[in-house]
């Protein structure tokens, strides 16, 4: 959709030191690999209505970021990818990935914008709104790579009400295979199955934790799913999705025209 209206607040410009672009939105870092992404996944633009800009973190893939177990070797190209999105202009900064959470500390003390690295940073909110009886349903990729560092590292108390389920390790989600094992060619992933599995995933760890009051996606691929998920569970679901919202709301507060 197209804007023919003019912010008559925007009458005159100036450059902002340092910034190369204008009308910058989100800045996105993705990782080093290729693998398709269904609207909704912040990898994919389009399906967003706001603009958003890569950074590429070099030399930087799944299975260094997620398995490996020294994390040191990915702390200078995140840091350089930062400080490409900030120069060119970006608002916030946000990631592809749950488990850029590791960085967390490092990059906000590295950068003067909004940092953003994993969805899981929405912890905090979540707790608010529905209380410390109920539990947060965690729905991560894989639940024994997600770290007690990765969950200090946002500031999530480590004694606080939350279960964890791991889509690949736990419930053998087809579709995450298929787009992450590259042993078993390009990646590729179906979306009616996606969903169904998800779906499963979600009634099946709702059904046996039953004091779940929300529900966490850590991954960005089940971000196209929320709302079926929502469907099945009649839960709130925080995602991608709703932190991408939140960080461009906060970035560019919108107008709001009506009437009295």
């Amino acid at each position: 959709m197209y804007s023919h209206c003019r912010d008559s607040g925007l009458n005159y410009i100036r450059a902002r030191k340092g910034k190369l672009g204008c009308g910058m939105g989100l800045g996105v870092m993705i990782l080093d690999e290729v693998y398709p992404a269904f609207p909704g996944d912040p990898r994919n633009p389009s399906g967003y209505p706001y603009p958003i800009q890569y950074s590429v973190v070099k030399n930087i893939d799944c299975e260094i970021l997620i398995r490996g177990e020294d994390k040191n070797p990915c702390r200078k190209p995140i840091l350089d990818a930062a400080k490409e999105l900030e120069k060119m202009g970006c608002r916030a900064i946000l990631t592809e990935c749950g488990y850029f959470a590791y960085f967390q500390k490092d990059v906000k003390e590295h950068v003067s914008i909004p940092t953003f690295m994993s969805s899981l940073i929405q912890f905090s909110w979540i707790q608010q709104s529905i209380g410390s009886q109920k539990s947060i349903g965690i729905m991560c990729a894989e639940k024994k790579h997600l770290r007690d560092e990765h969950l200090k590292a946002v500031d999530i108390d480590l004694n606080s009400n939350f279960v964890i389920a791991g889509a690949r390790d736990e419930y053998m989600i087809t579709q995450f295979e298929s787009l992450w094992n590259h042993d078993l060619g390009p990646a590729e992933a179906d979306y009616e199955t996606n969903e169904k599995e998800l779906i499963e995933m979600a009634k099946d760890f709702v059904g046996k934790n039953p004091g779940i009051g929300a529900l966490l996606l850590e991954c960005t691929g089940m971000t196209p799913f929320a709302r079926a998920i929502q469907r099945a569970v009649d839960l709130p679901i925080y995602s991608w999705g709703t932190l991408l919202d939140f960080a461009y709301s906060i970035s560019v507060a919108r107008e709001y025209y009506g009437h009295v």
